[in-house]
């Protein structure tokens, strides 16, 4: 069609459509990030992220960023409202989701199953000890709950106020961030507490990963930083700025560690000198 001799009236719709025909294109099936809030490594250097927005879960592996699961917009219903992902140490991921107050574990097929029957509220973080016990922070209750690794019902392992980040070192050690008097705790498995980071240095603290050292690291949306915090207890500023727009998700891959950004709507990878730069991913239609 020769669009030179078309009335103005019909041209400006034929434009209207062509327009819209080409944005339909360019968004079909195209994987994109939403609003991923947190990001665990699992087996065969495949990471995968909790995207509250999609809501759901993605899979990054070799570079492909692709849809691992894909909840429903319908309140209550699996994954909903995903909140965090966890890789246990038999590569299996587990995800927390406020809709259903739930923990679920992936079984064949990409289906999440469910753990607690219900028995979480709203699960912020989750970690595992050598036993295979989980670990989960429930911020609703203000407590970290503990549930058999084949599942059932949550036992009260700590209170803890306003618990959001859990990581466990070798010693089964839980580690968390609190948004309460002190920021960061460590938990023995028998249920003593610790203080590691006195009063409030951090503006608003998500998530808590290790090194092999045991140095801590800590995002810190407001500050648009991430914190490394050493054996005495003291934080420093290990990257922060932009790119940096809101961290809320670490894990670590091999020796980079990966951060999660919901308002830049992207992963970041940091060396262990400090160098930040986005994480390149190709997206796979869904």
């Amino acid at each position: 069609m020769n669009c030179r001799w078309l009335p103005l009236r019909q041209l400006h719709w034929f434009t209207l459509a062509v327009f819209g025909l080409v944005i339909a294109a360019r968004g079909a099936g195209a994987a994109e990030l939403q609003y991923p809030l947190s990001i665990a490594a699992g087996p065969d250097n495949a990471l995968y992220l909790a995207d509250l927005n999609l809501p759901g879960v993605w899979k990054i592996n070799d570079g492909k960023l692709q849809l691992f699961f894909e909840g429903s917009k319908k309140f209550r219903t699996p994954l909903n409202r995903v909140r965090c992902v966890a890789v246990d140490a038999k590569g299996r991921l587990l995800a927390g989701d406020s809709s259903t107050r739930e923990v679920y574990r992936f079984e064949e097929g990409n289906t999440p199953k469910p753990l607690t029957k219900g028995g979480i509220g709203i699960p912020m973080s989750i970690a595992f000890d050598s036993k295979g016990n989980i670990f989960v922070a429930d911020l609703e209750i203000h407590r970290i709950m503990k549930v058999p690794e084949e599942g059932g019902e949550p036992v009260e392992f700590l209170a803890v106020p306003a618990p959001r980040g859990l990581a466990m070192d070798q010693d089964d050690r839980l580690w968390v961030v609190s948004h309460g008097k002190d920021q960061l705790l460590r938990i023995s498995p028998d249920a003593k507490l610790e203080t590691i980071v006195s009063g409030r240095p951090f503006q608003f603290p998500h998530t808590v990963v290790l090194d092999a050292e045991l140095n801590a690291y800590v995002c810190d949306g407001y500050a648009k930083a991430v914190w490394k915090v050493d054996a005495a207890g003291k934080p420093v500023k290990f990257v922060e700025g932009p790119p940096l727009m809101n961290p809320v998700g670490l894990a670590w891959q091999g020796d980079r560690l990966l951060i999660a950004d919901p308002h830049a709507k992207q992963v970041f990878t940091v060396s262990k000198d400090g160098k930040l730069e986005p994480l390149a991913m190709e997206p796979v239609s869904k």
